[in-house]
């Protein structure tokens, strides 16, 4: 029986499931954007999210646990001293799933994911807005009778 196992298996077994997302999220941790279906982009949040949060504490036992997930020293190294700087503040959600559309040879959903704070377009829009008021419709029905109604008593004078 399956109860309480929810995660995606992606039709992998486990260790070819594990090696896939570790090489995901060091390609994540390098190029900041990765091109990849919806369903492994999914995945790749649930594993990469909490191996990005260890980051915030820079110390030997954070990066050994690191290590032994990714197992590239390029990556724990661009994580612990870029990444982390950045995120230091950010109390979760470090990632963001923008779907492209579907995949031209088997209709996959395709998305692209993405580092939160490494998004440059994003963060110009972000501080660039203004907040808008709202326009809210006036009630005239009131006014109308309130103006109209001194007029009714100039017409009977």
């Amino acid at each position: 029986m399956r109860h309480n196992k929810k995660f995606n298996h992606l039709g992998r077994k486990k260790a070819h499931r594990d090696a896939l997302l570790a090489n995901m999220t060091i390609s994540l941790i390098e190029h900041k954007r990765i091109f990849t279906t919806l369903a492994k982009a999914k995945a790749l949040r649930i594993y990469a999210e909490p191996i990005i949060n260890r980051a915030k504490t820079d110390d030997t036992a954070s990066r050994r646990v690191v290590f032994s997930y990714l197992q590239s020293k390029s990556a724990v190294n661009e994580l612990f001293t870029n990444i982390a700087q950045k995120i230091a503040d950010r109390p979760g959600g470090y990632t963001r799933i923008l779907k492209t559309g579907t995949r031209l040879g088997d209709n996959a959903q395709t998305c692209f994911i993405e580092l939160v704070d490494y998004n440059e377009n994003m963060l110009k829009e972000k501080a660039g807005k203004k907040a808008k008021s709202t326009r809210r419709s006036r009630k005239s029905a009131p006014k109308a009778e309130a103006v109209e109604a001194p007029k009714a008593e100039e017409a009977a004078e």
